[in-house]
């Protein structure tokens, strides 16, 4: 299968357009983590080994950060918050494969999972503070800066995503770039920075969905 980058397969459905090749490798990459996770879990023993432990380090790791970033509320939003960070690693790792796509290459699904992060974020927060006091912020610390604070909002999910989709995209370009131009040590090369860059990307996504929570969590 030829990797064509920008180039999408199609579908139409009640007047709207879906990007074939990237839903397929998100559901591929959906299904690679929840075998890691079957896996590592399956026969769970005291003294962890192999896939359990790999996994259980992880884990760990996370909710480590959860705590210090998030506090003692954060651990409610952990089972989402590592869900996120596995799913990004995968989705980075998967356009390293020839012939398989990044779904995070694809600007529709960073966008995507951007605004699910902001919309919980105030969804959150108006629970937490209450109505009365989510609006009053934004008249803060003086009236005339409320554009400037929905600007501010408005620029999250913008920057959150780009940042994903450019740096996995540019990755990409680059390998099949230099597979080109130059086809055997640069790839090779590139190819392993790439593995670093896409678990970078996975957990400055992470960490940045995590502060954005942690302000709608934080008690005044």
């Amino acid at each position: 299968m030829e990797h064509e980058i920008g180039v999408h397969q199609l579908a139409y459905w009640a007047g709207l357009t879906f990007n074939i090749d990237t839903l397929r490798m998100t559901w591929l990459a959906m299904g690679i983590v929840i075998l890691l996770a079957f896996v590592a879990t399956r026969g769970i023993r005291l003294v962890p080994r192999r896939w359990q432990n790999l996994l259980e380090m992880a884990v760990v790791a996370l909710l480590d950060q959860i705590e210090a970033t998030m506090g003692p509320n954060g651990k409610k939003l952990a089972p989402l918050i590592i869900t996120l960070f596995l799913f990004l690693l995968v989705a980075n790792w998967l356009g390293l494969i020839p012939g398989f796509t990044s779904p995070t290459s694809d600007l529709n699904t960073t966008l995507g999972l951007a605004l699910m992060v902001i919309i919980l974020v105030h969804g959150l927060e108006v629970v937490h503070r209450g109505g009365g006091k989510y609006i009053k912020r934004f008249f803060q610390p003086f009236i005339p800066f409320v554009l400037i604070n929905i600007i501010e909002e408005l620029a999250k999910p913008i920057t959150l995503s780009f940042r994903l989709f450019g740096n996995i995209l540019a990755g990409e370009v680059l390998i099949i770039i230099l597979g080109i131009l130059v086809p055997y040590v640069i790839p090779t090369a590139w190819l392993a920075f790439s593995v670093f860059v896409g678990a970078v990307q996975a957990f400055i996504f992470t960490m940045l969905s995590m502060s954005y929570l942690a302000n709608s969590l934080r008690d005044d």
